[in-house]
This record gives structure tokens, sequence and C-alpha cells, in this order.
């Protein structure tokens, strides 16, 4: 193992073209994918329509709170407690769609991301590696 060099992936010899083509082919792939698809957000219904404003009452009473006390542990219970439920709540009331596309296009996504991680797998095993 002393004798590692920068082409040596996952500690085992060689590899290093293998991880970044499948790296690029990876990261393409993602956002390609990434790209098609649309989060449209909705109307927050906690116990009924408009609610919203009532959630963050926790997380404004721990702020207030925190500026009179910083090291307050019921301070940052209702902050930190008051922003997880909100983003839960927003996360909850998410649509996420995946935009319309052709066939051919929806491959070449699929393709890159999946053969991209192929390569990254198969990067880690040992290559034989001819001494220079």
């Amino acid at each position: 193992m002393e004798n590692r060099t920068l082409r040596d992936v996952g500690g085992t010899p060689g590899g290093i073209g293998e991880f970044l083509l499948g790296f690029i082919m990876a990261c393409v792939g993602g956002y390609l994918i990434a790209n098609q698809v649309s989060v449209v957000g909705s109307y927050w219904s906690f116990y009924g329509a408009n609610t919203f404003g009532i959630t963050l009452i926790p997380m404004l009473f721990g702020v207030a709170i925190l500026f009179w006390n910083g090291k307050s542990m019921v301070g940052w219970l209702l902050t930190c407690g008051g922003a997880l439920f909100i983003l839960a709540g927003i996360i909850a009331n998410m649509h996420i769609y995946f935009r319309a596309t052709s066939l051919f296009n929806s491959l070449v996504m699929l393709i890159l991301l999946v053969g991209g991680l192929a390569l990254i797998a198969r990067s880690l095993a040992a290559h034989d590696v001819k001494a220079e």
C-alpha cells in the first residue's frame, strides 16, 4: 500500500479513468433528470386552510428566548422544532412532476446516470496495472 499513486481509486490499483468518466456521466445524467422535474408548491393545510402563520409561533417564541439567553435549551428546542415543523410542512405540500419529454431524451438521461454509476462502481475493483 505504500506504493499508491493518484491512479489508484478506492484503495485498489488502477481505475482512475473509469472513475472520472463515470463521475462525469453520472453528474450529467443526474443534472438532465433533475432539469426535467417541476416542483410546484401547494397551499398549506394544517388543521384547515391558511394556517401557516400558526406554525410560526413556536419558532418565533424560541428565537425570542434565544435573544434573551442564547444558552437556553428551551429556546433552542422551540427554534429547531419549529423550523423542522415548517420544513416538513413545506415538503409535505409540494407536488413533484416529471415534465413531458421524448423517449430518446429519457433513455439518454437514464443511460448516462446508470452507466456512470456502474463505471464508478467498476473503478473501485482492482485492475491489472502494467509496471512502467
